[in-house]
């Protein structure tokens, strides 16, 4: 479109007074236009010969429309502040006191000020000390920089009676902050206030707000008691959202600590689901803290100096969390394991092993070389992975010299490797579990187009028939997990997994040929297989020449001539490009990561059944966390398999899922179980899925290639019959029992 000029501005600063909300909405709108266009042109400011920069004048503007008498106009302002970054830093401070400030006020020098006194006859007595000195007197018809309706915009942003404009007001604010230290200290006092909010939104922006900021700020102890207090609340979501905040927030004292560490044990009393995220939590703090934990440690672990006191129970959750602060401060601060007593080791060792993703590795006594060894060594590690990582591909650059039977050889011990090395270093299991997945499908191509299969006699079909359609079978399943459960795969890796898939839909084909009696089911393989090469050649065109004598370089070539053949020729073609195609080499992006599912809650220990009335429903509790899973709402399932083999799958509400952090997500809800009555308890398998869609898959790719919206991709591109859906598990399964009792005659 046109370029808005300057000019506008006066014209657009007069519309924010007009009568009607839509008016006065859109001319903040172009007043942020312009701001951002033109952040360093010189205004006057009107009635007055003084000049303000434009991007300065244009805050001052908009924060005047905090006090909007539409709260729609009230929250588009409070947004619009949030991205106004190049504001001078003292209109920022204005922002948090409704007083207009006096270094935003022109004053007048001390010459015009005797003038004046000269000039009204008026002269010192001399009777009293400093009578005739400057003074700051300055009436209402001085100049002011900014409007004085517009001070402490964010304070009646925080205090709006509308909630959205609150919550604007608090997104804006942690925005500002970010960009500037010093106004993340002078906010954190009214982020704190917010998290009494009566509206659980709000307090939980605020939380999620104070967290970004976090490495600008230092909590006194009185702001720290007010972010505990929230412990208090009943919402789930905003205990583990503070918890989250604890984690990366940096505290003044020893006593900060001490008050932490309380009350989050009593939010463990209170709420025992808490106890993972808690353990989380004191891990970030100790590790932040190790020289204000250092002096409460003889406290925490009740030693004493001259006598033995009793040796606490390793199943309370509060003493591990104890422990859990101590070790992770311990790592950074290698006086502190003087101060432990001997059963304080043996639980090290302990936690160590059971919980080794909240212990971290300490230097103990008797155990530092072990320890220095493996700091020593840890840097290369990483580095050697990778490079293995990359020579394993690279040896595959040679399969083309080898003979059938050497190249399979070549890719058993290839995957092989690649599998050991997902086991050994989990930075990089997706790459390697990728590229094992993906030599696995080669492999099996490979065997399914050995020769002596195919120069068979007609009787002896049916092995080379169980043998190709259980390896074209197993690729299309691979190849949907490979584009479904990975993250970071760039459009060169997604257009090879889709050509290993149209290979196994030509193995396919060349099944049905061989099998099928009859024209029909032949006819209606060779036009599903067509249109799919179609839909590829549309998808991946930018990806065609790097594919030069491969399976779909060949079949794009005779492309034609296979429109035009009888499908008894098609087969043949195709099983000839099959053969003679050369293997497509796979090239890797700098990360690659595999989807995955922790289920944390239930645990699937208890031996106690869950016990309901048959014909009833009992909610079970399923707390999930998710890894870099894309788009959880519409793809994750959960399914339950009972004892007689009946599957109940359940789609969670969009709501249930949570985001802390990115390529995270929470699952939180609740499965309704229900059965006829059982003689004895017996256990159910839960787990979690990941669905996918052919169509989703085509569209997308699609919609990346030739820019058209989401809809017409999806029209013209997959019919509906030709949509292929499924499931794939991600989770390891967790069984519960469960006991349906007969119900009471």
């Amino acid at each position: 479109g046109m370029k808005l000029h300057q000019t506008n501005y006066s014209q657009a600063c007069k519309l924010l007074t007009d009568d009607f909300e839509q008016v006065r909405s859109e001319a903040v709108q172009l007043i942020w236009v312009l701001s951002q266009l033109y952040p360093e042109s010189i205004v006057p400011i009107p009635s007055s010969s003084e000049e303000i920069r434009l991007v300065d004048d244009a805050f001052g503007k908009i924060c005047h429309t905090i006090s909007d008498t539409s709260w729609v106009v009230r929250v588009q302002a409070a947004k619009l502040l949030g991205s106004m970054q190049q504001v001078s830093s003292e209109f920022l401070v204005q922002t948090l006191d409704k007083n207009l400030m006096s270094d935003l006020r022109r004053k007048r020098t001390a010459h015009e000020r005797a003038k004046e006194l000269y000039s009204s006859g008026e002269f010192s007595s001399g009777r009293k000390w400093g009578d005739d000195a400057p003074k700051e007197e300055l009436n209402t018809d001085a100049v002011n920089l900014i409007d004085s309706g517009a001070c402490g915009a964010f304070v009646h942003g925080l205090e709006d009676e509308m909630y959205e404009v609150r919550i604007s007001a608090v997104e804006s604010l942690c925005a500002l902050a970010q960009s500037s230290p010093s106004f993340a200290e002078k906010c954190l006092d009214f982020l704190v206030d917010m998290f009494n909010d009566e509206i659980e939104e709000v307090r939980l922006q605020s939380i999620h707000s104070l967290r970004k900021i976090s490495n600008h700020i230092t909590l006194r102890e009185d702001q720290l008691d007010t972010v505990l207090a929230v412990l208090e609340d009943s919402s789930r979501d905003i205990r583990e959202a503070l918890h989250e905040l604890l984690c990366y927030t940096n505290v003044s004292t020893k006593d900060c600590i001490r008050l932490a560490l309380v009350d989050l044990l009593k939010n463990l009393t209170k709420y025992p689901t808490d106890k993972n995220s808690i353990w989380k939590c004191l891990k970030f703090l100790g590790g932040r803290h190790p020289t204000l934990v250092l002096p409460l440690v003889p406290e925490l672990l009740s030693t004493h100096p001259f006598f033995d006191t009793p040796e606490p129970d390793m199943d309370d959750p509060a003493y591990i969390a104890v422990l859990v602060l101590i070790f992770n401060a311990a790592k950074s601060c290698p006086t502190m394991t003087a101060l432990f007593s001997d059963h304080t080791f043996r639980h090290y060792a302990y936690l160590r092993d059971s919980l080794s993703h909240l212990v971290p590795e300490l230097r103990l006594p008797g155990r530092k070389m072990a320890a220095m060894s493996d700091y020593s060594t840890l840097a290369p590690v990483e580095d050697s992975s990778q490079q293995f990582l990359r020579q394993s591909l690279e040896r595959l650059y040679t399969i083309h010299l080898l003979d059938p039977q050497g190249a399979q050889e070549l890719l058993d011990f290839t995957i092989r490797d690649l599998q050991r090395l997902g086991v050994l270093q989990s930075e990089l299991a997706g790459m390697a579990d990728f590229s094992a997945t993906y030599l696995r499908c080669q492999l099996l191509l490979m065997k399914a187009l050995q020769e002596k299969l195919w120069n068979v006699a007609a009787p002896l079909y049916l092995k080379q028939n169980a043998v190709v359609y259980g390896a074209s079978k197993e690729i299309l399943e691979e190849t949907y997990k490979m584009e479904f459960m990975y993250a970071g795969l760039e459009n060169t890796q997604v257009a090879k997994v889709h050509h290993m898939r149209l290979q196994a839909m030509a193995l396919q084909l060349i099944l049905t040929a061989c099998t099928s009696r009859g024209i029909e089911p032949l006819l209606g393989a060779s036009e599903k297989f067509l249109h799919e090469v179609d839909v590829f050649q549309r998808c991946f065109s930018s990806e065609l020449p790097h594919m030069r004598n491969c399976f779909i370089d060949k079949v794009l070539e005779l492309m034609p001539r296979l429109a035009a053949s009888k499908p008894s020729d098609l087969v043949k073609i195709l099983q000839a490009a099959l053969r003679q195609s050369s293997f497509l080499h796979l090239t890797l992006p700098d990360q690659i990561h595999r989807a995955s599912a922790i289920i944390i809650e239930p645990t699937g220990e208890s031996d106690n059944p869950l016990k309901f009335t048959s014909g009833l429903v009992v909610a079970l509790d399923i707390d999930a966390t998710l890894e870099h899973v894309q788009d959880p709402q519409t793809t994750v399932k959960v399914q339950v398999v009972y004892p007689d083999g009946q599957v109940q799958m359940i789609h969670p509400k969009p709501s249930d899922f949570r985001n802390p952090g990115p390529g995270r997500h929470r699952l939180i809800t609740q499965v309704y179980l229900s059965h006829t009555a059982w003689t004895e308890p017996c256990q159910i398998e839960l787990r979690l899925l990941l669905a996918y869609s052919s169509s989703r898959s085509k569209a997308s790719a699609l919609g990346a290639a030739t820019k058209q919206t989401w809809s017409d991709s999806v029209e013209n591109l997959v019919p509906p019959e030709n949509t292929i859906e499924g499931t794939i598990p991600f989770s390891k399964p967790v069984k519960v029992f469960i006991m349906p009792k007969p119900a009471r005659r």
